[in-house]
Parts: structure tokens; C-alpha cells; sequence
């Protein structure tokens, strides 16, 4: 198979780590360098965007991105990882009757805040990650995180399952999980994340990811899912330098231009990547190749 060098967008099935599918991709696309710019549970399923060989050094721009997802939210019983994979904590009836308005519920939760991480969570304190003082019965104190919800909306509830389904749009950093159980407390019940599924990731959208299994098998749909470094920046403006010029930029020396600070596509008789302008000084950032 030929050499990538971008992004490839793929729609990660359920039961796969983050870390399993860019060991797979490695392996199909016989790339040595394959990274991710966030995780996704194992039990979740969606967009999970992939960094491939020069593509890895496109992550600071990728990192900050906000996430869409749909979520199902079981009620009545709790789990100690907040989601489906844990131990039965706690089991409660659901009168529907005495819950509080469910989509009046849903959208107090709009706006900036801070939210708790789960314990089960890989977030590093004093050097180890909370998972690892979780798994051991230890309690250590976690601190709040500022986040956004840019909005939630109620999709479905069934009653018979006990379950609501709803979309969230949400800053980086959001745990969906500790977003479930702070709804479910507000209803006047308990509850966990029984269905994660990422639908976007800033600009990449589920409706353009690839399985694993087409991306063994349908080369022709790889090729047209790919996404180059020039697909991802196309909407900048672009410099057009000579040939004297690119032997410079590309040795990271500084070229004096007259153009307003920010992110440029550089050319010279092909693309060559993206250079960043600041005080009228051009400097090499990352090139295709």
C-alpha cells in the first residue's frame, strides 16, 4: 500500500481501545508513526481522528478541538466507572412521575462550569493516573475542570428501558460520563453512560470516517478519505515563494514578507506545507514531506 502522510478519520467500533485501533492502522497502512489527538473509551464508538507520519506533528492544531456526541444515560442504577463496564454500585426504581423536567434538566447544564473527572479516568495526580488509585481502593482528592456544554438536546426517552438519549456539543476536556451522572443526580435519581458515540471532532464529522475494515479492503475509499496536510489547510492563504526562497525556509531560516500575521499554505512549483507569519517574518512550521 502506498505511504500517507495526513489524517484518516476512523469510525471506531465498540470494544476497541484508542491504542487498539492505531495498532491496527499501523499495521494495514505499514506506517511507523500513527497517533491520536484523544482517546475514546473502549465501550464508546465514533469519530477518532488519526495523525499519520508527517500528519503526527499536526496535533497541536487538532488538540483543542470541540466534540459532539450521542449519548444514552440508563437510569437507576450506579456504577463505580460511570458507565456500563463497572461495578453495580447501586440500584433505585425510576418514577417517571417524580423525576425533574427532563429537557428543563438538559439544558441547565448549557454554559460554562466545572466538572469532576471520574476516578476511572486517566488523568495523572501527583504522578500516577486516578484509574491506577481507583483500581487500588485508594481516594485521593480530584480537582474540577473547566469545561463547556455549547448545548444538550433531548433525542429519545424510553421508559420501558429507563433510558434517555441526547445529543451534546462540548468543549475539549468534557467527561460525557460524570456528565451522565451530574444529569441523572439533577433528575432526582441515579444513573450512568450506557452508549457513547463521538459524531464530530471540530470539523471532522462521522459522516466522513472509514472502518477498519474498509480501510483493509477498499484501498480506492482510503485514497479518497485521506486527508492531506493541503485538504486540511486550504482555507488559509497561501505564499508562493522561489526557489532560493524554499532552500532557505526549509533550512528554518527567517524570510521577510509583507503579509498580516497568522497561518499560510507555502508553494513553490508544489505545495510544500505551512509556515507561520509573524511580524513580517515568515518561519517554517510543518512541511508535507
Amino acid at each position: 500500500m502506498q505511504e500517507f502522510s495526513g489524517i484518516i478519520l476512523i469510525n471506531k467500533p465498540k470494544g476497541y481501545t484508542s491504542h487498539d485501533v492505531v495498532s491496527k492502522v499501523k499495521k494495514i497502512l505499514h506506517s511507523q508513526k500513527v497517533g491520536h489527538t484523544g482517546t475514546l473509551d473502549p465501550n464508546a464508538t465514533g469519530v477518532l481522528p488519526l495523525l499519520i507520519n508527517q500528519g503526527t506533528k499536526l496535533s497541536k492544531y487538532l488538540i483543542e478541538h470541540d466534540k459532539e456526541y450521542e449519548v444514552t444515560l440508563k437510569l437507576g442504577i450506579e456504577t463505580d466507572t460511570l458507565d456500563g463496564e463497572g461495578t453495580v454500585l447501586k440500584k433505585v426504581e425510576v418514577d417517571w412521575k417524580k423525576l425533574q423536567p427532563i429537557e428543563a434538566v438538559l439544558s441547565s447544564f448549557v454554559g460554562k462550569q466545572e466538572q469532576i473527572p471520574p476516578m476511572y479516568s486517566a488523568i495523572k495526580v501527583k504522578g500516577k493516573k486516578l484509574y491506577e488509585y481507583a483500581r487500588k481502593g485508594e481516594t485521593i482528592e480530584i480537582e474540577p475542570r473547566k469545561i463547556q456544554i455549547y448545548s444538550v438536546t433531548l433525542q429519545q426517552v424510553n421508559k420501558n428501558e429507563k433510558e434517555i438519549q441526547f445529543q451534546v456539543s462540548c468543549s475539549k476536556g468534557t467527561y460525557i460520563r460524570s456528565l451522565c451522572k451530574d444529569i441523572a443526580t439533577k433528575l432526582g435519581t441515579i444513573g450512568y453512560m450506557k452508549e457513547l458515540k463521538r459524531t464530530k471532532v471540530g470539523n471532522f464529522s462521522i459522516e466522513n470516517t472509514i472502518t477498519i475494515e474498509e480501510l483493509e479492503t477498499n484501498l480506492e475509499k482510503v485514497q479518497e478519505s485521506f486527508l492531506t496536510m493541503q485538504k486540511l489547510f486550504q482555507a488559509y492563504p497561501k505564499i508562493t515563494l522561489t526557489q532560493e526562497q524554499i532552500q532557505k525556509f526549509l533550512n528554518g531560516v527567517l524570510l521577510n514578507v509583507k503579509k498580516e500575521n497568522g497561518i499560510y499554505n507555502i508553494y513553490a512549483k508544489k505545495y510544500i506545507g505551512i509556515g507561520i507569519v509573524e511580524k513580517g517574518k515568515l518561519k517554517r512550521d510543518i512541511v508535507e514531506a
